[in-house]
C-alpha cells in the first residue's frame, strides 16, 4: 500500500506507523488522517501485529491539523487508494485493541496531542515541548481535551487547553501524558515486552475496557467475569496455563 503522508512498515509482530509529511511539520490533512485510520485498520485485523508503534519524520513530532487544507480542499493531496471520509483523528487513533506505543523526538503541537494522548505509553526526549497554542488564535482544542480528561482533573485539562504556552517533557510526565524518557534502549525493551504478552487476552482487555462505559456500574462485574469465561476457553489460555505447569515458553496463536 502507498501513502501520500505516512509509511508504515512490520517487523515480526510489530507494526510502525511514521507520519512522512515532514516539510509541513507532519501537520495533518483530512487523507492523512484517512490514511492513518486505513493502516490502523490493517493492524488492527493482522493476528501477527502483536505491538503497534507510531514515529515521525523530521524534527516536529505533529504541528496538528493543516488549517490550510482542512479549509480549502485544493490544499490537499487525495489518496484514490483508499476511501476518504470526514475522521476524527481521536477516534481514528481510539480504535486500536492492541498495545500502541508513540516515539517522541520532537515537539507535539495542538492536534498532535490526539495522536500520542491516545497511544498507550509515550516515550519522548528530555528536550520535545508540549503545547497546545489554538486559543492564541481564536479557536479551541475541544478534541485534545477528551482525550487529557482521561489522564488528569478537568481543572488541570482546562488550565492546559486556555494557557496556550510550551511544557517540557518533564511536565508532560507530571501530567500523565508522557510515560518515560526516549533513552537508549528504552524502546526496544518496552516493545519487547509488550510482544512477549499473550496477544488475544490483550485485545480482549481493551475491547472490555471500551465496552464498560456502556455498562451499568452495577453490571461490571458480572460482565467482566462472562469476558474472562470467554477468553478462558481460547486455545491461548489454555496453552498458557499448560505452558506455566510444563515451566515452557507459550506458544501464543491469537485464537
Amino acid at each position: 500500500m502507498t501513502y501520500n503522508f505516512i509509511r508504515i512498515r512490520k517487523e515480526g509482530y510489530v507494526f510502525t506507523l511514521t507520519l512522512a509529511r515532514p516539510e509541513k511539520r507532519n501537520a495533518f490533512t483530512p487523507t492523512m488522517v484517512n490514511e492513518i485510520d486505513h493502516a490502523l485498520k490493517a493492524a488492527n485485523t493482522d493476528k501477527e501485529v502483536r505491538v503497534v508503534v507510531v514515529d515521525a519524520e523530521g524534527p516536529v513530532f505533529c504541528a496538528g491539523m493543516d488549517l490550510k487544507a482542512f479549509t480549502d480542499p485544493s490544499a490537499d493531496r487525495l489518496n484514490p487508494a483508499i476511501q476518504n471520509g470526514d475522521l476524527s483523528l481521536g477516534e481514528v487513533m481510539g480504535q486500536l485493541n492492541k498495545p500502541s506505543v508513540a516515539l517522541v523526538e520532537g515537539n507535539v503541537i495542538a492536534g498532535g496531542f490526539l495522536l500520542v494522548a491516545e497511544c498507550t505509553y509515550v516515550l519522548a526526549l528530555p528536550e520535545a515541548e508540549f503545547s497546545l497554542p489554538e486559543v492564541k488564535i481564536g479557536i479551541f482544542p475541544f478534541q485534545v481535551l477528551a482525550s487529557l480528561l482521561r489522564m488528569m482533573p478537568q481543572k488541570k485539562a482546562m488550565q492546559l487547553c486556555i494557557s496556550g504556552e510550551p511544557f517540557s517533557t518533564i511536565r508532560a510526565m507530571e501530567y500523565g501524558i508522557v510515560d518515560g524518557l526516549l533513552e537508549e534502549g528504552a524502546a526496544e525493551r518496552l516493545i519487547g515486552r509488550l510482544a512477549e504478552n499473550a496477544p488475544l487476552a490483550v485485545t480482549r482487555g481493551f475491547e472490555a475496557l471500551k465496552a464498560l462505559d456502556e455498562v451499568p456500574a452495577a453490571d461490571r462485574f458480572h460482565y467482566l467475569k462472562r469476558a474472562l469465561e470467554r477468553l478462558r476457553d481460547s486455545h491461548d489460555a489454555r496453552e498458557g496455563i499448560t505452558a506455566l505447569f510444563e515451566k515452557r515458553e507459550p506458544g501464543w496463536k491469537n485464537e
